[in-house]
């Protein structure tokens, strides 16, 4: 076969092959340029940037509003403490009052209970008047008596002084009246009945007779 036979044979084979192939699907295309951009996963913009300067550093307080803050627990602070003031003086003044109170208390009880037995003391002080040929019953009577005397020191209970002082209506009770110009003016010149006090209130008046 000559060569010019040869090329033509050959170029119809081309041209059957390409008349046979099959059209290309519009889905295998290469996409648009700017579609394959839309496609690629973002870029971490954290890797790249710069570090900010107040990365990590908590947002200030407005100092107005602080400010604010620290007045209104100044005020807070002050008026506890003004309310702690005012409790521990109302304390002070409870404890004090019931003190008295309680002093006062006890100090009534234990004149009313020398008030009564001051009568038995009175019998024992008459007994001590009259004459005794027994020596051991005198002498039992005698101890009787400083018992009492002892009792009555322990408890702050004092005789109230009589004969020779200056009659007190607040201490004596006069019950007879003379005139003797060898005694000064209101004077007691003898006590019928002894008088007792505990601190400055009195358990039993004096009873006296008074001279002028």
């Amino acid at each position: 076969m000559s060569k010019t036979n040869r090329d033509e044979t050959r170029d119809e084979a081309v041209s059957t092959a390409a008349d046979n192939a099959p059209p290309a699907d519009a889905t295998d295309a290469a996409p648009p340029a700017g579609d394959a951009a839309d496609m690629a996963p973002p870029a971490d913009k954290s890797a790249g940037a710069a570090p900010s300067d107040n990365a990590g550093e908590a947002p200030q307080p407005d100092a107005a509003a602080l400010e604010k803050a620290v007045r209104e627990l100044e005020e807070q602070l002050k008026a506890e403490r003004d309310k702690f003031l005012r409790l521990a003086a109302e304390y002070d003044n409870y404890r004090k009052r019931t003190a008295k109170e309680r002093e006062s208390l006890f100090s009534e009880i234990r004149a009313d209970t020398i008030a009564q037995i001051l009568p038995v003391y009175d019998n024992i002080a008459r007994a001590l008047k009259q004459p005794c040929s027994d020596e051991a019953y005198f002498r039992g009577i005698q101890l009787i008596m400083a018992q009492f005397e002892e009792i009555f020191k322990n408890l702050g209970v004092k005789e109230i002084p009589a004969v020779g002082e200056k009659f007190d209506v607040s201490r004596h009770y006069a019950v007879q009246h003379i005139e003797d110009p060898a005694y000064g003016e209101s004077v007691v010149v003898e006590e019928y009945e002894k008088g007792f006090m505990i601190g400055d209130k009195v358990i039993r008046f004096s009873t006296v007779k008074v001279a002028n």
